[in-house]
């Protein structure tokens, strides 16, 4: 039994591929291939005609469309790597391109006023920060009535909306997700064998969500002709999700003042803002790289210990 069980692992090995590729080729009788029951047939044919003409070549004409239908590019940040650091001027930034732009639709309800300590900004300025907004209160009054106050260190950013339904209403169905955690959830896959690469000290990669980020605030296009979009969306091939999303392009040229000087541009503001989310998704990166390089020197060192050690009780035993 033992002698014929590398024989059948190999006959499942080949004939597995086998089995698949004719199932993929045979069609029900009366279905059209390429086309999921219940589809839209022109819009999909567009989608797919124009994945193959030039937003992802590598899907064939006729077969569903792998999104997002380009991958965004990968960018050098300085959180990446064993080695990483935040840049401080780059965060405070970030956070100033949310407060302007992102917040008047997106909450981060997980962040609190007083995790801004972090970015280099002093109690004073996080106390200043918080006292801009107007928080309700969690307890009620002596009358037993919701107040609002303004907001100090403690509370969390608010809301630009009192519940996700009120969200949704305002925006046209669609409700906004929350950015706390948005550059960790939002990922593109890597593929094999890139993602083999991620294991080697230099490298690394976790940067999916920031670079993500940036494609998708960067890369809203033209829908090309042979496209066809739902009414009220806005084509970008980087969008994880389909060819088209509801949130409109909501950086431009100009739109947020720097006060260090830095450019003032659509690919800045989407840098800024994306190493922000990131550090708001991950606040203690830094120092867990840290903490991980100082535990795998040790474990090294202890290894190198734990060999010599053994030579040395047994140097004596014949063998």
């Amino acid at each position: 039994m033992r002698k014929l069980l590398p024989a059948f692992l190999a006959a499942g090995v080949v004939l597995t591929p086998m089995l698949g590729f004719a199932q993929e080729t045979a069609a029900p009788a009366g279905q059209i291939v390429g086309d999921a029951p219940g589809e839209a047939p022109d819009a999909a044919r567009g989608t797919e005609q124009a994945v193959a003409e030039g937003h992802g070549g590598e899907h064939a004409e006729g077969h569903t469309p792998h999104y997002p239908l380009k991958k965004p590019a990968e960018l050098n940040w300085t959180f990446a790597g064993p080695f990483g650091h935040w840049d401080l001027g780059q965060l405070q930034r970030g956070l100033k391109v949310y407060k302007e732009v992102c917040s008047n639709c997106h909450s981060m309800n997980l962040v609190a006023f007083r995790n801004f300590e972090a970015l280099g900004y002093s109690d004073d300025q996080v106390r200043a920060l918080a006292a801009e907004y107007q928080i309700t209160d969690p307890a009620p009054n002596a009358q037993g009535e919701m107040f609002e106050r303004p907001g100090i260190p403690s509370d969390h950013l608010p809301s630009p909306y009192p519940n996700p339904e009120a969200a949704a209403a305002a925006l046209g169905g669609a409700h906004p997700p929350d950015l706390s955690l948005i550059a960790k959830a939002r990922s593109v896959e890597r593929g094999f064998p890139r993602f083999l690469l991620d294991i080697f000290p230099w490298s690394q990669y976790a940067e999916g969500g920031p670079d993500y980020i940036h494609a998708l605030l960067t890369g809203y296009e033209e829908a090309p002709a042979n496209v066809t979009i739902q009414p009220g969306t806005y084509y970008n091939p980087h969008f994880i999700s389909g060819p088209a999303l509801a949130m409109a392009p909501p950086l431009a040229e100009g739109q947020v003042t720097y006060d260090d000087g830095a450019p003032t541009t659509v690919e800045q503001y989407s840098r800024d803002v994306s190493a922000f989310l990131m550090w708001a998704a991950e606040p203690h990166l830094v120092e867990r790289k840290a903490t991980g390089f100082v535990v795998m020197i040790f474990l090294i060192g202890f290894a190198i210990m734990l060999y010599l050690v053994k030579r040395r009780v047994w140097a004596d035993t014949p063998h």
